[in-house]
């Protein structure tokens, strides 16, 4: 398996040449999300304004999902090859993906206190996704209290709640509304379904670029490390 993409010097080449790019997209997918999500969408015929709210937190939940798959896949890489990238990207993931499961639990108590009359029900998906919530933080003690190893295997093995936030909707009767997006379709409107959609890019992007600035850093840290090593062996060499 070759590891040529992998190499800093190449990573670290590519991401200078198209960060410029990768903000600019990024600072106008935030002006278009604001933009749509408060002026263009309608408020809701039954939810009024408190439907906005459903234009963060759905994004915000599709993209803790994705976090934690890529999150998987990076450790189940690293199980596999040890190579440190894929232990910093997995490492990063776990907290973010925290943060964006804490997000998208604090935003659906906000929404449904007004639709429910609540701020919180023992719902199969609320409370699956609660658990996904406190099992990220699980991880990243273990990984800094045991090994390293040992979360990447319980981070793969709580893939398992994947789809059972997923489809919980679908397996129990929830107070949580089914999804409205499917393979057969969409029952959004487009003025909604167009701010969820942008939101979700928004989302997407900052948490590649966070990926790629946090990757750099790792970069020029080893190597500020290498060299001062490099620097003190050739003074004790000289003694």
């Amino acid at each position: 398996m070759s590891f040529s993409l992998l190499q800093p010097s190449f990573f670290m080449s590519k991401t200078k040449s198209y960060a410029q790019i990768l903000i600019g997209s990024w600072l106008f997918l935030t002006a278009m999300a604001i933009y749509f999500s408060l002026w263009v969408a309608p408020p809701d015929f039954q939810q009024g304004g408190n439907s906005r709210i459903l234009y963060v937190h759905v994004p915000v939940a599709w993209m803790s999902i994705v976090i934690y798959i890529a999150t998987a896949i990076n450790s189940f890489l690293f199980l596999l090859t040890k190579h440190p990238l894929f232990l910093r990207s997995s490492g990063t993931g776990t907290e973010i993906g925290a943060f964006l499961t804490f997000f998208t639990l604090v935003t659906g108590v906000f929404w449904g206190k007004p639709m429910w009359g609540t701020f919180w029900v023992w719902d199969a998906r609320l409370t699956s996704v609660l658990i996904l919530f406190f099992y990220l933080p699980g991880c990243i003690v273990f990984s800094k209290s045991f090994s390293v190893e040992l979360a990447s295997i319980l981070i793969c093995v709580g893939l398992i709640d994947i789809p059972i936030i997923k489809f919980s909707v679908n397996w129990w009767n929830t107070l949580h509304q089914p999804g409205s997006i499917s393979r057969s379709g969409t029952s959004i409107h487009v003025s909604m379904l167009i701010p969820i959609l942008s939101n979700f890019a928004n989302f997407l992007l900052f948490t590649c670029i966070f990926f790629v600035l946090e990757t750099r850093l790792l970069i020029l840290s080893f190597l500020e490390s290498s060299l001062t090593e490099e620097i003190e062996a050739r003074e004790v060499n000289k003694d």
